[in-house]
């Protein structure tokens, strides 16, 4: 399993961090070693001053593909979940600066926080580009977005991403952050909803 991460897919994500929007779709990786275990805090690095948290819809693959046409891209997902791709971004800065690449502040351990549950699309409507998700912070809301906002829609992105790599039953792909990003302390609580349904809870230490 592997978790392909879509970066700048919501333009004023892209803008609050100085960033061009990029024409084609921007991925990279995380090892399945990234994932924070199910109702466990996620303790900040002692190498980073700063980790961001970045909440993402997560689609779930659900069968095998490679240059998978437009037209049946809608068939390899069949859920949505909600997560977290935390990033040390003061990391993250100097690597970009230096044009390295970004593993080290992307895919560390535990940097993936995955919904403690995984919701079947014909509950929420069927429309994986009509969905409504937001991000609490100590109870303050911090991101808030619809996925119609999205650069590159769910199934554009399985299009390019299959192009390069072939996708397996139990890939996530986490599809992009809306603009609101910013940094954690030890005591944060963050909190993920999904069309108002809680997906997670995790404590910051």
């Amino acid at each position: 399993m592997k978790i392909i991460c879509i970066g700048r897919n919501y333009s004023d994500h892209a803008e609050e961090l100085g960033n061009a929007v990029p024409e084609e779709p921007l991925f990279f990786l995380k090892p399945d070693s990234a994932i924070l275990p199910k109702r466990h805090a996620f303790y900040i690095p002692e190498w980073t001053d700063c980790v961001h948290y970045e909440v993402e819809l997560i689609v779930k693959i659900n069968r095998l593909g490679k240059a998978v046409a437009h037209k049946y891209a809608n068939r390899y997902y069949a859920e949505v979940g909600l997560g977290i791709d935390f990033t040390a971004r003061d990391i993250q800065t100097v690597l970009k600066s230096d044009g390295h690449p970004w593993e080290k502040s992307k895919a560390f351990d535990n940097s993936a926080i995955v919904s403690e549950f995984f919701i079947a699309l014909s509950e929420l409507g069927g429309d994986v580009q009509n969905l409504n998700f937001k991000l609490f912070l100590n109870d303050e809301l911090v991101q808030s977005t619809t996925t119609s906002r999205m650069i590159h829609s769910v199934d554009e992105l399985i299009v390019y991403v299959s192009k390069f790599m072939t996708i397996k039953t139990g890939d996530l792909i986490f599809t992009g952050t809306p603009a609101g990003v910013g940094a954690v302390v030890a005591g944060d609580v963050l909190t993920g909803l999904l069309e108002e349904k809680q997906m997670f809870s995790v404590k910051i230490k």
